[in-house]
């Protein structure tokens, strides 16, 4: 059991390592504060555990085996990353956005609800628990007690990777803060949303069944 955990710990940090939509949501929010950067982690966070409950349940199993449902999913976190990816291209073409100043409220919670819809919307966070976590699974023992185990494990490491994010973006906000920077970024990340989108309505409906 303890060469399968390291097998899935290992697979675990290269998820979360590698860039995705959540990454560049948390990211993009860091940048302009660092309490829209925290609260755009707890959004991803409590996506996160809309997910693992769902896997305990066995939801995900079913929404995965249905094609249909799969295909709504995946349109609706694709059209919601190329919303972002619009948002930001439209915010580097005027400077009054691109200035960061004080978060309102509104904005902060803008920046928890944009975590947690990029992460409850993306389909392939359905498929890491029902296609790959099961790969890491004893099916002669109990199954719900190993769900929940390798799905709290998944939402530790979340508790330490992005608030870790947030602290880096912090230390060089400074440089984002500046309109030139700041209008590259929007383009940049703007890109990067469009670009997700799209690879995300790629993903095939066969990989869930």
């Amino acid at each position: 059991m303890s060469l399968t955990l390291l097998g899935f710990l290992t697979v675990l940090v290269l998820t979360y390592v590698v860039p995705g939509p959540d990454f560049a949501v948390v990211l993009r929010n860091a940048t302009r504060s660092t309490k829209a950067g925290y609260l755009a982690s707890a959004g991803v966070l409590s996506g996160l555990c809309v997910h693992i409950t769902a896997a305990a349940l066995g939801l995900s199993a079913l929404l995965a085996q249905s094609a249909v449902a799969f295909m709504v999913v995946k349109v609706i976190g694709a059209g919601y990353l190329v919303f972002l990816g619009v948002q930001a291209l439209w915010a580097s073409r005027h400077k009054t956005v691109t200035e960061a100043p004080a978060e309102p409220a509104r904005t902060s919670r803008l920046a928890f609800v944009q975590g947690f819809l990029s992460n409850v919307s993306n389909p392939k966070a359905v498929l890491f628990f029902v296609s790959l976590m099961p790969q890491f699974i004893d099916r002669t023992a109990p199954l719900l007690p190993q769900t929940l185990l390798l799905g709290l494990l998944t939402l530790g490491f979340g508790v330490v990777w992005w608030p870790l994010l947030v602290s880096v973006a912090n230390r060089i906000r400074g440089v984002f803060a500046r309109p030139r920077v700041r209008r590259v970024l929007d383009r940049v990340t703007g890109v990067v949303f469009i670009g997700l989108g799209v690879r995300l309505l790629r993903t095939p409906i066969a990989a869930a069944t």
